[in-house]
């Protein structure tokens, strides 16, 4: 026989947010700032300057554009491509729900689902001109980048999901950032999206990977509040049996 201790147990499936109180000003500094990105790209007083940053931008990015640079970029548009993300997902999934993080799962699934379910519409109800001369193939809308809304949904879900509070999340958090930021700046570099809809995309995806974490925290807090578990005295371990 071996065993397991509660504390173990515990740790199998962290607190979605270590800082509860914390997390949800983050988020909802991020609401606003999203918010008022999508404001901006619907008020007509302030899409033509919007749409002259925007443009500005675009021509920075063909004045730098160089062999190096453009496969960088290449390489990113291949990450963000359903063929990448959706066996990523499949797998992020699959691990939690091999280790029984349950919790877990429904915060990066809802994330996931969620953000899936806003890209179609948006780009629908904006229904924004693409800007010119693209390198890689596009449909749909601009506003907001597709790729930029799944990538980072999925990398801070991800660091959410299998990382407890403490330095691992946050150095994983920070790559996510990075990642997500420079899936955005690839979009405007290889002109499949304006400035905007790749950080439009980035906020969505940040967003709402932060808030079904609230909401799913919240749950479970009052779900174990109301449903107590009765775990041994620390030090007391729980049999479990061995698989020899």
């Amino acid at each position: 026989m071996s065993g397991v201790t509660s504390e173990a147990l515990r740790e199998r499936e962290h607190p979605l947010l270590g800082m509860p109180r914390r997390d949800a000003a983050v988020t909802a500094l991020l609401l606003v700032a999203t918010v008022a990105l999508f404001v901006a790209s619907a008020y007509h007083r302030t899409k033509a300057p919007l749409q002259r940053v925007d443009t500005a931008f675009l021509k920075d990015m063909l004045a730098i554009r160089v062999r190096g640079l453009t496969d960088v970029a290449q390489v990113m548009n291949f990450l963000g491509l359903i063929y990448v993300t959706l066996p990523v997902r499949l797998a992020i999934a699959g691990f939690l729900a091999l280790h029984r993080r349950w919790w877990h799962v429904a915060a990066f699934a809802a994330a996931v689902i969620v953000s899936e379910a806003t890209i179609g519409p948006l780009k629908v109800l904006y229904h924004r001109s693409r800007p010119p001369h693209p390198l890689v193939h596009i449909s749909g809308g601009s506003f907001p980048s597709g790729h930029a809304v799944a990538a980072s949904v999925t990398a801070v879900a991800a660091v959410i999901a299998l990382f407890p509070e403490g330095p691992r999340r946050y150095a994983w958090g920070v790559a996510a950032v990075a990642f997500s930021v420079l899936m955005a700046l690839s979009r405007a570099y290889l002109a499949a999206h304006w400035l905007s809809d790749a950080m439009a995309g980035v906020l969505l995806g940040t967003s709402t990977a932060l808030v079904t974490a609230l909401v799913v925290h919240r749950l479970r807090s009052i779900i174990e509040r109301r449903h107590p578990t009765h775990d041994p005295p620390t030090g007391v371990t729980v049999p479990v049996p061995d698989p020899r």
